[in-house]
């Protein structure tokens, strides 16, 4: 199957400029999942949806999630107008991304979640998208770069926030701490966090995330 198949035109309109524009999305139905990482990572057989997730206004420069995309007060308005759009230089990421087009996408989401103080658990999420990307792009600097970034974001979102309000539970986040802490190579600090996992009970507790988290303990116990 092509590019072109599995992908297709979403037309969005931006709640700062009220420009009208397209965006590609992924025929997910069309995809059959590969294999997952240990940090949730998913590879297909086609292309990674995680390439389309952001979408970017291409006469302002508004960039966001889908699911956050519309999710703007007049306050936050302001301040992507003041901050981005009046040194936005007018481009389009609405055709068939290339690697480095979706990593630049998600830099400006990111900036842009600063400027707006998205929630912690939030900047997490896309800095360890961006790293994922660059784990396609095989560029290890990089990704270990947004890795530590996600790590910090996610730790002071597990202290400070109330997870309730994360679109994430409490046994992932600690599992997915530990796992980039693995991954970094911090072995002690990977090993509390998978201990916490693993000594969870009763509402906190989810069998699949336990055997990974004693899976990936093992692993960091003999590395």
């Amino acid at each position: 199957m092509t590019e072109v198949e599995i992908l297709y035109d979403k037309k969005v309109k931006c709640p700062v400029c009220d420009n009208e524009f397209t965006t590609k999305k992924v025929r997910i139905s069309k995809l059959q999942l590969v294999k997952q990482d240990t940090d949730f990572m998913p590879f297909y057989n086609e292309e990674n949806p995680i390439k389309y997730s952001i979408f970017v206004c291409p006469n302002c420069g508004y960039s966001a999630t889908e699911d956050k995309f519309d999710s703007i007060t007049n306050r936050k308005r302001d301040i992507i107008l003041k901050e981005i759009a009046l040194k936005w230089n007018k481009r389009s990421y609405g055709g068939i991304r290339t690697i480095e087009q979706s990593i630049e996408a998600y830099k400006l989401a990111i900036y842009i979640g600063q400027l707006l103080e998205y929630s912690k658990i939030e900047m997490g999420s896309l800095a360890l998208n961006l790293a994922w990307l660059y784990r396609l792009k095989n560029s290890q600097e990089d990704e270990t770069r947004f890795l530590r970034l996600a790590k910090a974001f996610f730790e002071e979102g597990y202290y400070k926030e109330p997870l309730s309000n994360a679109n994430m539970d409490e046994i992932k986040l600690t599992y997915l701490i530990g796992e980039i802490y693995r991954r970094l190579g911090e072995r002690e600090k990977s090993l509390k966090w998978f201990n916490n996992v693993i000594s969870s009970h009763g509402i906190n507790s989810n069998p699949l995330i336990k055997n990974m988290a004693v899976e990936q303990w093992r692993l960091a116990k003999e590395g």
